[in-house]
């Protein structure tokens, strides 16, 4: 069936493993995969949704003890600790492969042994790397259809090598007890057993796309990174590009699709979305630093998505779209969820399958981690250069945050090494829903602390590397935070499509357009030059979220510093440097 011999004796050995009733290749045809969906609506792991409002769509619960990424249950399995690094959890490998292959030995006795090859990136592209997921589940054949460019030509492309991402997951009991998410970097290799969370089992998403690629990355002279990539589009016709890593809950699929307000769409600009979640990016020929989005499709969270926050993820998702752990709404055969809009269906399923009626019940309908899987190219935002074999070149590289006092809402960082800085010390504060305590920082540089597949402390140097491989040609380095709030805890941003006006000053300072203000941590806007324009803020309120507060910069410090103390012996001497210059200038003994 499969004339690759690498891949061949691989498959032959997960079947022995494994002991299927049949094998299927999957070949990214439509007939093949509208089959699989008539199967999966027979056999209940899908339901098929209202054709009328929602063509293309269907529903699909977990297990209740199934519904997100397991950090604690995810490992970097290397030789040693040290190229774990401290940020990972580790384990050995050869302990692993028994265990994992001894939970999986027989668990697709009954089932169906589904083959995925499929491609990060284009195909046809240079930057493209390939990988195979072996899988019992309907739900991950689709959705991997949907996330990566699944198709036979992957294995015309691998030809005879072993140059391929292996993939294993095995459903398995969905016992969370016995629940693993394995990554064997040296090996190329991705074990997941005893689950089916997309974010534990679609294999080519952060457990390629990131660990693993990152790993790789670091050997091969890229940079595998948890951003976005937009491209904004000003009256004159010109396109700039930018990359932008936040952690969780802090807007990150908002921006990639930003909708401008009025008085900026009548002016003339355009925001285009390369990609929500995932950048690959290297020095292209022209020393300048590009960024290629290596997914084909958005896995987003549900809650929270309305006509509001995200209208272009709304038409997005209205079609051919999988929804993931949401209400169905029984009355239309639609779905709902918290956030969505205020009418409650009150005849309706919620995530655990059962019955609900969102007016009186107390509990959630929809899991506040519930999904939707679509493609890409519904979104009415793509850019054009969506399937550029190359990518896009990147202007600015921006890190954000969630912090209610301490981080102005944008700051430029003073050279690259210091953007590098910023990156290593992004933080966010929990709220009451997170942990039950406010203000808790919780650090996550870049927003890869849970995804660098090796050593933290490397991981920084190759950032350090990038820099100097840049020269001058480097992207700026700037810092966002659209979440500063009053005594009362008001946010004082409007935030949403409003975040152009930030990202406008950026690229004006990218190039040189407008003076900065210099402050200990780096440069600010002048009021002036935030376009205010048709805004409800006042002047003192925006100067307030510009303003830098050094005392609480100072008790920052200290903070960092703690944080810091991780990578004693690993860190990058020049971030070292970076702290000491700040509590310098903060005027710090």
């Amino acid at each position: 069936m499969i004339k690759n011999k690498q891949v061949s004796i691989w498959i032959e050995s997960l079947s022995k493993l494994l002991n299927p009733d049949n094998v299927v290749l999957i070949d990214g045809s439509n007939e093949q995969l509208e089959e699989l969906r008539r199967i999966a609506c027979n056999n209940g792991e899908l339901t098929k949704l209202n054709e009328d409002k929602l063509p293309g769509c269907y529903l699909h619960r977990t297990e209740i003890n199934d519904v997100a990424r397991v950090e604690d249950r995810t490992f970097i399995c290397t030789p040693t600790k040290e190229e774990a690094g401290p940020t990972n959890n580790w384990r050995d490998p050869e302990e692993m492969y028994e265990l994992l292959y001894g939970i999986a030995r027989g668990s697709y006795k009954g089932k169906t042994m589904y083959i995925i090859p499929y491609s990060m990136c284009p195909i046809e592209s240079d930057y493209a790397k390939f990988g195979i997921e072996v899988t019992d589940s309907i739900y991950v054949v689709l959705n991997m259809a949907i996330m990566t460019r699944v198709d036979k030509k992957v294995l015309e492309k691998i030809g005879d090598s072993d140059n391929f991402v292996k993939g294993l997951h095995a459903s398995c009991e969905i016992d969370q007890e016995k629940r693993y998410i394995c990554h064997f970097p040296q090996d190329k290799t991705i074990i997941s057993v005893n689950s089916g969370y997309g974010g534990n089992v679609l294999l080519g998403k952060k457990c390629f796309a990131l660990r693993i690629a990152s790993y790789l990355g670091k050997n091969e002279g890229f940079m595998a990174e948890h951003m976005l990539i937009l491209g904004i589009q000003n009256p004159e016709g010109e396109t700039k590009y930018i990359a932008a890593a936040f952690p969780s809950a802090c807007g990150k699929t908002n921006l990639s699709m930003l909708v401008p307000p009025p008085s900026y769409k009548e002016k003339g600009y355009k925001v285009f979305c390369v990609g929500d979640d995932i950048a690959w990016m290297r020095v292209g020929q022209d020393g300048q630093l590009w960024a290629i989005n290596p997914e084909n499709g958005f896995f987003g969270v549900a809650p929270g998505t309305n006509y509001k926050t995200n209208p272009n993820a709304m038409k997005t998702i209205m079609s051919d779209t999988i929804f993931t752990n949401v209400v169905l709404d029984k009355d239309d055969n639609t779905v709902w969820w918290e956030g969505l809009n205020d009418n409650y269906p009150e005849n309706a399923v919620n995530w655990k399958g059962e019955l609900w009626n969102g007016k009186t019940s107390k509990e959630k309908g929809a899991h506040p981690n519930s999904r939707f899987t679509a493609p890409a190219k519904n979104c009415p935002c793509i850019s054009p250069q969506f399937d550029s074999l190359y990518g896009v070149p990147i202007s600015a590289i921006v890190f954000g945050g969630r912090r209610a006092r301490v981080t102005p809402l944008v700051y430029q960082s003073r050279d690259f090494n210091n953007g590098v800085f910023v990156g290593s010390i992004m933080a966010s504060e929990t709220t009451v829903a997170a942990s039950g305590k406010v203000g808790v920082v919780r650090r996550d540089p870049m927003a890869m602390l849970p995804f660098c597949g090796y050593n933290m402390g490397e991981y920084f140097n190759k950032w350090i590397e990038l820099g100097k491989q840049l020269g001058d040609k480097a992207p700026k380095i700037f810092n966002v935070n659209w979440f500063r709030q009053d005594d009362n805890g008001n946010f004082l941003w409007p935030g949403f499509g409003e975040n152009i006006r930030v990202l406008d000053w950026i690229l004006k300072r990218c190039e040189n357009k407008i003076n900065a203000i210099e402050t200990p941590i780096g440069y600010i806007p002048y009021t002036k030059d935030i376009n205010s324009d048709d805004l409800d803020i006042k002047k003192d309120t925006l100067e307030y979220i510009l303003g830098v507060d050094k005392e609480l910069w100072r008790q920052e410090t200290l903070r960092i510093e703690e944080f810091y103390k991780m990578f004693k012996g690993i860190m990058p001497i020049e971030l070292n440097q970076e702290l000491e210059q700040l509590k310098s200038r903060l005027q710090i003994n």
